[in-house]
C-alpha cells in the first residue's frame, strides 16, 4: 500500500477571497520525481490543466519547467488577484500508485473551517471536481457535516453554486469542470460545449473550460 501525502502545505496569502480547493497532485509530486515540464508547486503537473487555462485566461506567459522562476511566477500571480490553494486531502493510500480519486483509501482530510476562520475575506471556495466519489465536493460535504453544517444548492447547472454559512459569513462554493483529461469525456457530453461546438467545429474541451473557469476567477 502506498502512503500518498500531499507534498505542499496550504497556500493562503494575506487578504485572499478566493481558495482553489482539489484533493492531491500525481503521487509522483509527494516523492520528487518530475517529468520535463512538471513545477514544483501545486497543480504543477504537466498533464494539469489548471495553470494552462489560467495562462490562457491572464495571459501570464507562465513558464512550465521544474525551475524556481516558474513557482516564483504562480505564486506571485495567486497573490495579485487574492486567491489562495488548499486542496482538502492531506494524505490517502492507494493500492495502485496513480492520480485517480478513486483509488484515494483511508483519507484524511484537511480541516479546512480552520483556514476559512483564519482568512475571514475568504468567500469563494472553487472546487476543481464536481460530487462525485472522491472529488473535492465530495469531501468537504463531509467535512461540513463533521461540523453541523451543510450546502445549500443556488444553481443547479454546470458548473454548480452552493453557499453555506460561517461563523456569520455566507461563503459560496463553485464546481469546476475538472482541469484533468480524464473529464474531457464528461464536457463532451454536456448539452452546452455540443451546442458551441456545433456552430464552432473549433471549439474544443480546453476552450469550455476557459469560458467556465474565466468567469469565476
Amino acid at each position: 500500500m502506498f502512503k500518498h501525502k500531499h507534498p505542499y502545505p496550504p497556500f493562503i496569502p494575506e487578504n485572499t477571497t478566493k481558495l482553489i480547493v482539489g484533493t492531491l497532485p500525481p503521487p509522483r509530486f509527494s516523492v520528487g520525481q518530475f517529468k520535463p515540464g512538471d513545477v514544483n508547486f501545486c497543480y504543477g503537473s504537466i498533464n494539469g490543466l489548471l495553470w494552462p487555462i489560467l495562462n490562457t485566461i491572464f495571459d501570464l506567459n507562465l513558464k512550465f519547467e521544474t525551475t524556481e522562476e516558474a513557482i516564483l511566477q504562480r505564486k506571485n500571480f495567486l497573490k495579485s488577484r487574492h486567491i489562495g490553494i488548499c486542496d482538502i486531502v492531506e494524505s490517502a493510500e492507494r493500492e495502485k500508485i496513480d492520480a485517480s480519486d478513486l483509488g484515494m483509501q483511508n483519507v484524511e482530510l484537511r480541516n479546512l473551517l480552520k483556514y476559512l476562520k483564519q482568512h475571514p475575506k475568504i468567500d469563494t471556495l472553487l472546487f476543481t471536481g464536481g460530487n462525485s466519489k472522491n472529488g473535492p465536493e465530495y469531501f468537504f460535504r463531509k467535512h461540513l457535516k463533521a461540523n453541523n453544517l451543510a450546502l445549500k444548492l443556488k444553481c443547479k447547472d454546470v458548473p454548480k453554486l452552493h453557499t453555506f454559512e460561517f461563523e456569520g459569513r455566507l461563503i459560496k462554493t463553485v464546481s469546476l469542470t475538472a482541469p484533468s483529461g480524464a473529464a474531457n469525456r464528461a464536457v463532451g457530453s454536456m448539452t452546452q460545449y455540443k451546442h458551441i461546438k456545433q456552430t464552432n467545429s473549433k471549439f474544443t474541451t480546453f476552450d469550455f473550460r476557459v469560458m467556465q473557469y474565466r468567469h469565476f476567477f
